[in-house]
This record gives structure tokens, sequence and C-alpha cells, in this order.
């Protein structure tokens, strides 16, 4: 081999490494996240617990984030309503302003149940997570977004709200959820 590939080789190899590098988000140190409404959330063992009995709420990253694979377990109880929001602009969480990946078996309209992307993608699969711990991958890369649930694909959608921005998890409607291994994957 050449002198000239070498040289290559040895320039993009880290390159590699540092592409593959997965950051922690939501850990038992608060400094990279704030908590904003009425949910209460608190850490014990490694796993984010919310209880939503007083009111809505979300922990939200400080950092904002582009082309990534964010990857988390979650366990909802029966009445929950809970989601992933990723590419929001602020604070302000909605499905308008941000994906809105949602966690909500029961949702009145099942075109907005687990494995959606709140009024952009109804899931192409119909997955059931009560009770359970699942697994979520939700890849925002260039314009598209894909949530693969369990395994399966249920939603891909061209148009992202932002090009970057914060990722908040939801807790609301009385209920109870628990999120654990909450990793991001930059692209």
């Amino acid at each position: 081999m050449k002198k000239a590939h070498y040289f290559w080789i040895l320039l993009f190899l880290p390159m590699l490494f540092i592409a593959q590098e997965k950051i922690t988000l939501f850990s038992e140190n608060q400094s990279d996240w704030e908590i904003v409404g009425e949910a209460q959330w608190h850490f014990k063992k490694g796993i984010l617990k919310a209880n939503a009995a007083t009111g809505e709420g979300f922990v939200i990253t400080k950092n904002t984030y582009k082309n990534f694979l964010l990857t988390l377990d979650f366990k909802p109880n029966k009445k929950v309503n809970s989601g992933i929001f990723v590419l929001c602009k602020g604070t302000e969480m909605s499905a308008t302003d941000c994906h809105e990946i949602n966690i909500w078996d029961l949702h009145p309209n099942q075109n907005n149940r687990s494995g959606s992307i709140v009024t952009k993608q109804i899931p192409k699969a119909y997955i059931e997570t009560i009770g359970q711990w699942n697994t979520y991958e939700i890849r925002c890369e260039g314009n598209r977004t894909t949530v693969t649930l369990n395994g399966k694909v249920t939603a891909i959608h061209d148009g992202n709200p932002a090009p970057e921005g914060v990722i908040g998890l939801q807790a609301a409607k009385e209920g109870k959820i628990a999120f654990r291994n909450i990793f991001l994957q930059p692209l």
C-alpha cells in the first residue's frame, strides 16, 4: 500500500470512532436537563420515573441536537399519556413545533397511539406497550425521522420541524411511566 493511502486511513479512522460515540441523556446528574410542568420526576437505580398525578410535565435537554439516533427503554402504565419530543425549537413541547413520538396505547384517536408521530404519521404497526419494558429507536437525519418500536418500523416522516432542537420526555394523564437506557448517538 502506498504511503498516501496510509495517510488517509490514519486521518479518517478516528472520525469513524467519534461518529459512533453514544451520549447518555437524562442521567442522575441533572446539569444537562431541566424539569418543566407539574409531573413529578425522579431517578432510582438508573431509572427515570414520572408520576403525572399532579398534572402534565416534561424533562427537557438543555442542549440541542441534530442528525442523531435516540434509543431508550420505556415502561408505561395503563393511564399515562407520554411521549418523546424531538427537534423542538425551545422548551414549549407540542406536536406542531416538534415531533411527538407517542406512548399511549389507549389514545382515543388510534392514529396517534404508541408508535405514531402525532398528527404527522399514523403507526404502521400496532404494538402493545402497557406494563412492560419497550424500546424506541428514533432516527432524525436530514429531513427524515424514522421511528422503530420493539424492532418494528412504525413511522417514517419526511419534513422535520427544525434541523435541530431539544429533546423532551412527557408524562401526563394521571399516569406513571419509567425510562431507562437513554442514549443519543450523533450521525
